[in-house]
């Protein structure tokens, strides 16, 4: 304990050094935060892909550190108790439409560039309610809801501009997707294939794009920006975690190679959201910006997916009900935030995005007459306040076709069934150093994001920053697991008090476990089928000059 004492006595000196280093910089910075007079807030939503629970350090391991990351979730509201669906496309549909996936044929795995379909063209998307509000609003990054024909595609549900692929993954540096047995280039400008960014890092061409938007944004307008990385998700199996070497290089304290890589990718996405904030300080807009960072499930570890991430301690991986599957790192930062600097245990979902952003914008949610699965949980997130959550309850899917389906109601959680026949339900690694006095605090303060939030007065102190990392970390009971296989028999558990779910309290509480099973009929008998279809040879890129294209308007 001493030698603890000792470290965070050092770490105070340090830091008191930095901040009177960062102090004296930035009197020499002149601010001009005016704001314009009832302009709604510009909304920045960041969407990591396949970024693993543990795979953030303001969640206690120090193997990856993401200060940029970070100082947004030291400042802002961590999202302890946040799920999203457990792969690309259903997590993505629900963002945009404010529906569980079972409610618009998205929940059966992912949408493919072959599949003559998209998420379907009733659905009104967030961007089609904020332009009434005023909003530009513009997508840079994955798409993946569908580019079957252009009508699918993002400028033509509500955005200006595009620049990204449009299918589920691809190469960081050719820009090629191999998929279903086909191959084709993938990034688009708007509809134009873009050949002149071949050979560019995928993550600093979306932060490029990002950064480009926000310097020439007209700033009498708010600015939705959604940014959609294709970090971390894996790439194509020759090079399935492609990092620049020098970014690798620099890694030292990762012994694992593939880790490594992956270390190294969310290096870039780090530097990517730093590079934002800062842009939005530059240009005198982070001041009335509400910024959102999230994953779009959780992370594929130990080469699931030829990938490496970890979500550590909890279970399961990607494409799992598990804890690990669905429960996403996730944050929200704004000055608008009455009570930030702090961890929220509150239930949140990610379709709740749509309504909560929407009345954050200053809509009225009773003209929404579509019925949505999301909530508005804007004066939650707002506002430290002693009331519960609207959000009790969270259906994290029903996939009928793989017969597995799991519903949460306040602390307890029904698992009925599983997916790859139960071989991917395990707890995988790596933890990393979960050492809570083990961090960085000097980079902190002097990343990018770091300098532009300590500018505006909002970074908490360090004292506060390792009272915050403690709360935001999960720890569990090293005692071995009640087994339960959900193929043979469903399994409950306390979440809340076991969130690495190791005990299953079926046959202790059948009352609770009844209950939960009636709400998981109730929204069974509410599903629509999946809308999967069959791969469709005439969308092989190789009909269209090896290029992943919307096949459908040329047939």
């Amino acid at each position: 304990m001493l030698r603890n004492d000792k470290k965070f006595f050092l770490l105070q000196i340090l830091l008191l050094i930095c901040y009177l280093t960062l102090a004296q910089e930035n009197e020499e910075v002149e601010l001009d935060d005016s704001k314009e007079e009832d302009q709604p807030p510009n909304i920045i939503f960041i969407l990591a892909d396949d970024l693993g629970f543990n795979d953030v350090s303001f969640h206690g391991s120090s193997q990856i550190f993401t200060p940029n990351i970070d100082a947004l979730a030291y400042s802002g509201v961590i999202l302890n108790r946040y799920y999203v669906n457990p792969i690309c496309t259903p997590s993505r549909s629900a963002l945009m439409t404010g529906k569980y996936p079972i409610h618009t044929g998205m929940q059966h795995t992912v949408l493919f560039g072959a599949e003559p379909r998209g998420l379907p063209l009733n659905e009104k998307l967030l961007p089609e309610y904020l332009k009434p509000l005023g909003y530009s609003n513009h997508i840079v990054g994955k798409w993946h809801l569908g580019s079957y024909k252009k009508v699918y595609l993002p400028l033509m549900r509500g955005f200006e501009s595009h620049v990204g692929p449009w299918t589920g993954h691809h190469d960081y540096f050719d820009h090629s997707a191999m998929e279903t047995g086909m191959w084709g280039l993938d990034m688009r400008r708007g509809y134009d294939v873009a050949y002149d960014l071949h050979g560019k890092y995928t993550t600093d061409v979306i932060t490029d794009e990002s950064v480009n938007i926000i310097n020439n944004h007209n700033k009498s307008q708010p600015l939705f920006l959604y940014i959609a990385h294709t970090a971390v998700h894996s790439s194509n199996p020759y090079s399935p975690l492609p990092a620049p070497d020098e970014t690798v290089a620099k890694i030292k304290n990762i012994e694992d190679y593939n880790r490594r890589k992956f270390a190294a990718i969310v290096h870039h996405l780090d530097e990517s959201v730093g590079a934002v904030v800062k842009s939005l300080a530059d240009n005198h807009m982070l001041h009335n910006s509400i910024i959102i960072f999230s994953s779009d499930n959780g992370g594929p570890a130990e080469n699931f997916n030829l990938n490496a991430a970890s979500n550590y301690p909890l279970r399961g991986v990607k494409n799992t009900l598990w804890e690990g599957g669905v429960r996403a790192a996730g944050l929200i930062w704004s000055p608008l935030i009455s009570e930030h600097a702090r961890v929220s245990n509150q239930l949140m979902q990610v379709a709740d995005w749509l309504p909560t952003l929407y009345r954050a914008a200053g809509g009225d949610l009773s003209t929404i007459t579509t019925k949505l699965d999301g909530i508005d949980l804007w004066d939650e997130l707002s506002q430290q306040t002693s009331a519960d959550s609207k959000r009790k309850e969270i259906l994290h899917n029903i996939d009928n076709i793989w017969g597995s389906s799991a519903v949460m109601v306040n602390d307890w959680k029904l698992v009925v069934g599983t997916n790859y026949n139960g071989q991917w339900d395990g707890w995988y690694g790596p933890p990393g150093n979960r050492d809570p006095l083990d961090y960085n605090f000097k980079e902190l303060l002097t990343c990018k994001a770091g300098r532009a939030i300590d500018r505006m007065g909002m970074m908490p102190k360090p004292n506060d920053i390792l009272k915050l990392r403690s709360e935001a970390t999960i720890s569990c009971s090293d005692d071995p697991p009640n087994e339960c296989n959900p193929l043979k028999t469903p399994c409950l558990y306390n979440v809340l008090k076991d969130p690495c779910e190791k005990n299953n309290l079926f046959d202790t509480y059948p009352n609770i476990a009844k209950a939960l099973f009636v709400r998981l009929e109730d929204f069974n008998s509410s599903t629509l089928p999946p809308g999967n279809l069959p791969i469709d040879e005439r969308g092989n890129p190789k009909n269209f000059n090896y290029v992943w294209t919307n096949f459908g308007d040329y047939i």
